[in-house]
């Protein structure tokens, strides 16, 4: 199983940065490598989600179920289909903002993969986990339309 762990410092609101990583539908304009998700249902724990994600060229497909919700604090999500993975947001205040840690473990589908594909696949997806969660900020600290307009955000 591979682990991939980041965190950030968000000038921003606990609740609305909270808000943000607790909407499934929103990973679309966070994570780079998510195609679609949809048939969102339900909310705190019991939800669930479907999603397509491409990693190593491939689209996989499967379904996301939230094991564990605390509002402002935690959320983990368990990942079967496609890409069998556990996604773990926890939050805290942090000078006047929220400190984000994002801790993801997987494993690589290697039947579609491939052992030859399996580093270059783990180096990515931490580059792009990496990416996501500075994604994470720069939505979250967007204040004035043309930041909101920039990011691609409602203004």
């Amino acid at each position: 199983m591979e682990v991939i762990h980041k965190s950030i410092d968000i000038n921003g609101p606990l609740d609305r940065v909270f808000a943000y990583v607790d909407d499934p539908a929103r990973a679309t304009e966070w994570l780079p490598s998510i195609m679609a998700v949809r048939n969102v249902s339900g909310s705190g724990v019991g939800a669930r989600h479907e999603w397509t994600y491409r990693m190593g060229g491939f689209c996989l497909d499967g379904e996301s179920t939230t094991i564990a919700h605390v509002p402002c604090e935690r959320r983990i999500v368990r990942s079967k289909g496609g890409i069998d993975s556990l996604w773990t947001f926890a939050l805290e205040p942090h000078e006047g903002g929220t400190h984000l840690e994002l801790t993801v473990e997987y494993n690589v589908p290697l039947a579609r993969i491939g052992r030859l594909a399996e580093k270059f696949v783990v180096r990515r997806n931490d580059r792009e986990i990496g990416r996501a969660i500075k994604s994470i900020k720069d939505r979250c600290e967007a204040r004035s339309p043309a930041d909101r307009q920039r990011l691609g955000l409602l203004v």
